[in-house]
This record gives structure tokens, C-alpha cells and sequence, in this order.
């Protein structure tokens, strides 16, 4: 029938209806509507941001912070090429990238200070006893002082230097004695300990009051001769 033929065409005809279908090119990410900036600029962003941060950055955090379609790999090796031989160069630590100084000029980075340490009281009696009656025991400096030495007091000055181990008394026990070291000698500009100042030279200076010391010290003025003879006889005394 002539009167069917428009149903049939239109049954015929091909549907414009869309379906719910993805294309395979839909699957993939959408282009930028915006250009990314040219190499050049991208390099100059990796660079100020390394710059800036004092940890290393990974290429995810560079282009997280980028603008979009930025490749920061890409400007990475521009970077570290640009830098090569330079005074800093971008390194790569683990999975990120961080700017460092050249490592033939980590000398220049280096800043020496001197450390002044202060003494305590403990510290300059049981020096002086060691100064002006060495080599003396740990018992005998505890013997003119009247209180115990701690062993951080000794352990002090045996780390600057300034006293050492003697040898052993030969004694019940075989005790070790303290000396003065050389460095102590240069550091108060001392020859020997026949140097030391006496008790009245200290007094004069205003470093002792005008009272008995009670840590031994010796009067100026005394015979040499006599402390001679003393060492002599104290050397059989003493270990090897």
C-alpha cells in the first residue's frame, strides 16, 4: 500500500538517537585548552622552584605545581645540562631532584669556629694539683683538695689535652698518676713546670687571696736542689 511506504522509510532509516557509548578517543584525557609554555619557561620554573625549596622535589610535585601540560622530566635534563660544570648542579636524590653545591667546592662551605670552653673550679684545682705536683694519683689530688675527683673532671682535661696518664706507682695497687702535657706547657707558654708561677707571684697578680692555698702550692724561691733530690728518690717509686 502506497500509504505505508512513509512508516516503512522512517522504520528503515538509520537512528540518530545517540547511545550511551564511549569512543575510544573519548577515553582519553581531554587536551589542555591552553598551550603549555615553552621549554625555555618550564626550565625556568624547575629552577626557581628547586631554588626555593630546601628539600629535594620529585617530577610529580615539580608538575603538581606547574601549569598543566608542563613536562618537568623533560625540563630536568635541559636543567641539569645548563648546570653542568656550573658552581651548583641539580642532582637527583632517590626519586627526586634537589640543587646542590659542586662538590669540588664543599671546602668553600666549611666554617671553622674555636670553641671556648669554660673550666670549672673542680676542673682548675685538680689542674693546678697536677701542674705543681705531678705526677700525682688520683687519690693524692683528692687527698689536697678534700673532696672527691670526678671522673668527668679528669676525663675533661684528658680530652683537651692538657693532662695525660704517667706511669704507675709502684705501690700497693700500682696506682696511675697524671702529668701535664706539652700542649699545656704551649698553651701558657711554659718551657717546663719549673715554669709554673709561685704562690707569692700568684698572690701579686690578684689571682690568690692573701690566705694558705689549699692547693699546695709551692713558694718561690725554693732549692732547686732539693726538688732535684726529691725526683731522684721518688723515680724508684715508679714503673718502667
Amino acid at each position: 500500500m502506497t500509504d505505508g511506504a512513509p512508516d516503512d522509510a522512517r522504520n528503515n532509516a538509520p537512528n540518530d538517537t545517540p547511545k550511551d557509548t564511549m569512543t575510544p578517543d573519548e577515553s582519553l584525557p581531554r587536551e589542555s585548552l591552553f598551550e603549555a609554555p615553552p621549554m625555555g619557561e618550564q626550565e625556568r620554573m624547575v629552577e626557581a622552584i628547586l631554588f626555593a625549596t630546601a628539600e629535594a622535589v620529585t617530577v610529580k610535585d615539580l608538575e603538581d605545581r606547574m601549569p598543566h601540560g608542563c613536562d618537568a622530566a623533560e625540563a630536568l635534563v635541559y636543567l641539569r645540562k645548563r648546570y653542568a660544570g656550573r658552581g651548583v648542579h641539580v642532582v637527583r636524590v632517590g626519586d627526586a631532584y634537589a640543587i646542590r653545591t659542586a662538590p669540588d667546592l664543599g671546602y668553600l662551605m666549611q666554617r671553622e669556629t674555636v670553641e671556648t670552653r669554660k673550666l670549672s673550679r673542680a676542673a682548675i684545682e685538680t689542674l693546678a694539683i697536677i701542674a705543681y705536683h705531678q705526677p700525682v694519683t688520683r687519690a693524692e689530688i683528692e687527698e689536697i683538695r678534700g673532696v672527691a675527683v670526678s671522673r668527668g673532671t679528669v676525663d675533661q682535661l684528658i680530652e683537651m689535652e692538657w693532662i695525660r696518664f704517667g706511669r704507675r706507682r709502684m705501690t700497693p695497687g700500682r696506682p696511675v698518676t697524671f702529668v701535664v702535657t706539652q700542649a699545656f706547657m704551649e698553651h701558657f707558654g711554659l718551657e717546663s713546670a719549673r715554669d709554673l708561677p709561685g704562690l707569692a707571684e700568684l698572690r701579686a697578680a690578684g689571682l690568690l687571696e692573701s690566705r694558705p692555698s689549699p692547693l699546695g702550692v709551692p713558694q718561690v724561691g725554693e732549692d732547686a736542689d732539693s726538688e732535684e733530690e726529691t725526683d731522684e728518690g721518688q723515680s724508684e717509686l715508679f714503673e718502667d
